[in-house]
């Protein structure tokens, strides 16, 4: 505890008002922290070529998501394996929380291989036990009796499962445009239908998707193409109309969420009330996850009107006035470190190749 000298008289008030349960052991309690802080890894899944799905079990951690905030994954060194020299062992990384199953404990994280300790999660093993931090960051705002537009852009999708569940949950309408790079990228069908009223699956590669409900739509082209499709009644009878959204959240790539914020304003701007809400939700580079305390994840804004600067810690609330975010310089950031990771995403390959 920072400053404790200080603080422990103010512990120590606190702590003697809390009558002690003498019906509970030393052993019991120390058996219900351990059941109940220590995560164990339950299953790895692999879902595309470079997504992996890890499910850890750590109950406290599921019991107290909330829809939007992440999780900070990472082995023990002592448990790492060893190659060439070299303990594979991760640095903590930003996860997002996919879904969660309270009842069991159960924590959803899907991890796109980048390179360095993220191409590690594909080798944990079931029942080995991982650090996992959190939830930390701001959970999403979630509004009843809005209309929502939902943006996801690969992995982005994942974030957006319990989002979506969330605003259908307390009466809002959820229209979902899903998008992928390729058709062997996209995972959780389900999932996204549960999170939406309707879907609209865009794809930049042909021939795209079949929808797999009758009102969903299939849309060959980026997001932004397949938003102003829908929009101009492109692709048949608007089940629910975008003209109606409240608010419009974009959660993806750098590039992506740059292009949805840049399409509001432009090709899609006839289409949207002038008082719906831009959101995005802000990939920067992240090292504490406790916030407010490295600044590895600070994000420079820009009000649109003065054009004044300010600074955002992202783990703190990641998701951000989508009109503010500077996008240049979180595609900087987010490019500084990509030769060292394909220099250790090699170096990896090479020791588990051993």
């Amino acid at each position: 505890m920072g400053s404790a000298k200080k603080g422990y008289p103010i512990v120590s008030r606190m702590l003697s008002r809390i009558q002690a349960a003498s019906a509970v052991s030393d052993e019991h309690f120390i058996a219900l922290l351990n059941d109940e802080l220590r995560a164990t890894v339950e299953r790895v899944e692999r879902l595309t070529p470079t997504i992996v799905e890890v499910v850890v079990r750590a109950p406290a951690a599921a019991r107290r998501f909330a829809p939007g905030q992440f999780y900070r994954l990472q082995n023990f060194e002592m448990l790492a394996s060893s190659s060439s020299g070299t303990r594979l062992t991760m640095e903590g990384i930003a996860l997002t929380g996919a879904w969660v199953d309270r009842e069991r404990g159960l924590v959803s994280t899907i991890v796109l291989e980048m390179g360095g300790s993220s191409n590690l999660c594909a080798t944990l093993k079931p029942g080995e036990p991982v650090v996992l931090m959190g939830p930390t960051g701001s959970p999403t705002e979630i509004e009843p009796g809005e209309t929502v537009v939902l943006a996801g852009g690969g992995l982005g999708n994942a974030v957006l499962f319990s989002i979506g569940q969330a605003f259908r949950g307390a009466g809002s309408k959820v229209l979902y445009f899903a998008a992928y790079r390729k058709m062997i990228d996209r995972y959780h069908v389900a999932e996204i239908e549960a999170a939406s009223d309707v879907v609209v699956w865009c794809c930049d590669e042909g021939p795209g998707f079949a929808p797999g409900r009758p009102h969903d739509k299939s849309f060959v082209g980026n997001i932004v193409q397949g938003m102003t499709a829908y929009a101009t009644e492109a692709l048949g009878e608007q089940t629910i109309a975008f003209a109606d959204a409240d608010r419009v959240i974009a959660i993806g790539s750098d590039k992506m969420m740059a292009a949805v914020a840049a399409a509001r304003h432009s090709v899609l701007k006839s289409h949207l009330k002038a008082s719906h809400r831009g959101i995005a939700s802000i990939n920067s580079p992240m090292q504490c996850m406790m916030k407010e305390i490295c600044a590895q994840c600070l994000q420079p804004h820009r009000d649109p009107v003065s054009g004044k600067l300010s600074y955002v810690f992202s783990c703190f609330n990641q998701d951000q006035p989508i009109d503010e975010v500077d996008f240049a310089a979180l595609d900087a950031r987010l490019s500084q470190n990509a030769t060292q990771e394909k220099l250790t995403a090699q170096w990896i390959a090479h020791c588990q190749a051993l």
